[in-house]
């Protein structure tokens, strides 16, 4: 192993895991701390973690433990990984997770730099921009667990860290002035090209923090053999889409399936075992048929739902349910798991019990599918961020699985 990279959660890290393995790299991910210890056919590991709502002592916890498994496995360089959108709570976790790594590792500074052109992220001047919009005017200012309210990092970040906040500006880059002296940094992105000069810049005692864009140029940087690329495991076909997020391009996606396709919706203030029962004879009632089950929905909703029941505990419900559901189509022959949203995600993906995956073919920019599970009878997962994607995500992620 040359590169360790620690994600946030299970998206972000499916998401890391396909850009990194453009460069044709080894690339193995671990969905939870690896049990067992590195085999070494690997040039780069991840370590998925589900830690972006923790509490920040869990969190930083956690991460240092996938750490220091890196590091005691080879990692000569760490990667900490987020969300594009900077997603974060005021009192963490990214600034308070690379504290402690910048610790681990005897490294000086932190940079930041969630920006991923290709998805539409870019920072210029410290800001954080979703398309054309600044992330606080975006639809992430309406997040359920993590609302986005001001798209300036450095004020973002100040309240998370102990040490000082600087801005590195694209401005500052393109004039080489220095790299700043601040103990954490944000450094602005607005095309690939930026991404690239900030890899070839920044010094070797600064701990690379971003979205998985900015770890796309690290393989060539580190001379990282090129592999031939391993032919796609081959699943059983029957499929199921299972959907917690309730982002903006998710309910785009659940409406485009939901209008020709099956799909059953789920309500959290209604979750008692009875209507899961429903839900589930309903879908095995559907014979061969992919269908949708979803508890997607719209921003006023979810905030009904969070008043009644809590933030934690309608988040929870969901996560339950959908990790049952998972089991349920598996003991009846499902093996193509397409999801949307990080903590659906990683409930579906502990539900399997997953421990590990291999990464193949893109669906789109930062959603790959993976393959885990026995050998003999594989199991394929769509992990999808809950802003990723077209509005066909879900007939988009099973011809890719059909044409592998």
């Amino acid at each position: 192993m040359r590169l360790g990279c620690i994600a946030d959660d299970f998206t972000g890290a499916t998401d890391l895991a396909g850009l990194l393995r453009r460069s044709g790299a080894n690339v193995r991910l671990h969905l939870g701390h690896p049990s067992t210890d590195a085999d070494g056919s690997a040039d780069i590991e991840i370590i998925a973690l589900k830690c972006r709502t923790e509490p920040v002592i869990v969190a930083v916890s956690a991460c240092e433990k996938a750490a220091q498994w890196l590091m005691e496995h080879g990692a000569e360089k760490l990667y900490w990984k987020y969300c594009s959108t900077f997603d974060s709570t005021c009192l963490g976790n990214i600034g308070p997770v690379a504290e402690a790594l910048i610790e681990l590792t005897g490294q000086k500074q932190a940079v930041y730099c969630p920006a991923f052109p290709e998805n539409g992220r870019s920072v210029f001047m410290g800001h954080l921009f979703v398309g054309n919009e600044l992330l606080s005017e975006s639809s992430l200012k309406d997040h359920p667990l993590t609302p986005m309210t001001d798209s300036n990092l450095v004020r973002v970040l100040e309240p998370q860290v102990q040490g000082s906040v600087g801005l590195w500006s694209r401005i500052d880059q393109q004039t080489a002035k220095p790299f700043p002296t601040t103990t954490h940094v944000i450094a602005d992105a607005v095309e690939f090209s930026d991404l690239e000069h900030l890899i070839k810049q920044i010094p070797d005692s600064v701990l690379l923090t971003g979205g998985s864009a900015l770890a796309m140029p690290i393989p060539d940087s580190m001379g990282l053999s090129k592999s031939r690329k391993a032919p796609n495991p081959i699943t059983r076909s029957r499929a199921i889409i299972l959907s917690g997020s309730c982002s903006e391009m998710t309910r785009k996606q659940v409406n485009e399936w939901t209008s020709k396709y099956p799909s059953y919706k789920l309500n959290p203030l209604e979750l008692d075992p009875q209507a899961l029962t429903q839900c589930l004879t309903w879908f095995a009632n559907q014979g061969q048929s992919t269908c949708l089950i979803y508890a997607t929905d719209n921003p006023e909703s979810v905030k009904t739902s969070q008043k009644v029941l809590g933030v934690t505990e309608a988040g929870e419900r969901i996560e339950a349910a959908m990790g049952f559901v998972a089991q349920t189509a598996y003991a009846h022959g499902v093996r193509q798991f397409v999801v949307a949203g990080g903590e659906t995600s990683g409930a579906v993906t502990q539900a399997l019990g997953i421990k590990e995956v291999v990464v193949g073919d893109e669906i789109c920019p930062g959603v790959p599918w993976v393959y885990g599970g026995p050998s003999d009878d594989p199991i394929a997962l769509a992990l999808k961020s809950g802003n990723f994607g077209s509005n066909k995500f879900f007939t988009d992620a099973l011809e890719v699985l059909l044409q592998s």
